[in-house]
């Protein structure tokens, strides 16, 4: 018996030695690393995602990578790389480091234009927001004909931007616009729209509201549609007027919505090209001009154009913007809203 015992016990330990060796020459083997066991596992949706990637890596990082590094020499027309007939001309630039950002925020013209530009921003937005959401809760309700008004307030969204700026340009006209003729019609004298620095920056807010008002319509009658309508009659039975329903409910219920398109709306107004660029130039003088107009004369109308210090203001609209998205989204956590 102590024999067979022996015998049977020896067997099993080799065997389990050997097990132990598998189990320690399997741990020794490289476990594949996360981002192996992504490919691995959603190969297919890397497959799909990957043209997108390589279109935006083309078309916008690269330029963006380009920007950045321009802005960091002494780029301008006369020196950077050029053909002149069948002749080649070298590119002559060279990298000055942070040069171009320490004059831009040293000078004076900056600060104007960012100061304009916030006042242009906070005002579009602002009164864009409030149009829209009361116009939204007027077509939010049952009346006749609400179709065509609907169709009557989104019509300007269809309307390509540049023919909507030369329209209004016409109706600002000092001496044959329509509005002047209104109001010399009814004895006031005509305005000069585009010819006043205050008068201007009036009329290029009032063209970039009649373009967003449709945008911000549409998103906010969406929010407005998707409250529950429980909710608003179980406010109106617990003895609720029409303002507190609208304060109580209707705010919070369009929350994320309105947080989203006031963002969107923001960026987009702060790079506001072709109201201000098309209706005014900037002028008259400079009174008009933005942040990102400045950039675009540095680099397209100026002469010698300064392509360096065009990009560094670039960069520095892209920072602006960066920073204000993130205090946004912050702000919007802090509220309680996950976005």
């Amino acid at each position: 018996m102590a024999v067979e015992t022996g015998q049977s016990v020896a067997p099993a330990a080799g065997g389990d030695a050997r097990g132990r060796g598998r189990g320690t020459g399997e741990k020794s083997s490289k476990a594949p690393g996360p981002l192996r066991r992504a490919l691995a596992t959603h190969w297919y949706a890397w497959a799909m995602v990957a043209p997108v990637v390589i279109v935006i890596g083309v078309i916008i990082g690269y330029p963006l990578l380009r920007g950045v590094w321009l802005s960091l020499t002494d780029a301008d027309e006369a020196n950077v790389a050029r053909t002149i007939g069948v002749n080649e001309i070298e590119a002559t630039y060279e990298f000055i480091g942070l040069d171009n950002y320490k004059a831009i925020l040293t000078d004076n013209v900056f600060w104007d234009r960012l100061g304009w530009t916030v006042l242009w921003t906070v005002g579009c937005v602002s009164v864009t927001f409030l149009l829209g959401l009361v116009l939204a809760t007027m077509l939010n309700r049952k009346l006749r004909g609400r179709a065509v008004y609907r169709i009557a307030i989104i019509l300007p969204w269809g309307i390509p931007a540049f023919v909507s700026v030369f329209a209004w340009q016409m109706l600002f006209n000092e001496k044959n616009g329509i509005l002047n003729r209104v109001l010399e019609g009814g004895g006031i004298e005509g305005v000069p729209w585009l010819g006043d620095p205050t008068w201007a920056k009036i009329s290029v807010i009032a063209v970039n509201v009649w373009l967003g008002v449709p945008f911000m319509l549409v998103a906010l009658l969406g929010a407005l549609q998707a409250i529950p309508s429980e909710l608003l009659e179980a406010a109106e039975v617990d003895g609720a007027n029409a303002w507190q329903r609208f304060r109580n409910v209707t705010l919070p219920g369009i929350r994320s919505v309105s947080s989203t398109v006031v963002l969107l709306s923001t960026i987009w107004t702060f790079n506001m090209f072709p109201v201000i660029y098309l209706l005014t130039r900037g002028g008259p003088g400079d009174s008009t001009e933005i942040l990102v107009t400045y950039a675009y004369r540095l680099s397209f109308l100026n002469s010698p154009r300064d392509f360096a210090t065009s990009a560094a203001w670039g960069v520095l609209i892209l920072l602006l913007l960066m920073l204000f998205a993130v205090f946004y989204r912050r702000s919007l956590r802090k509220q309680g809203e996950v976005w």
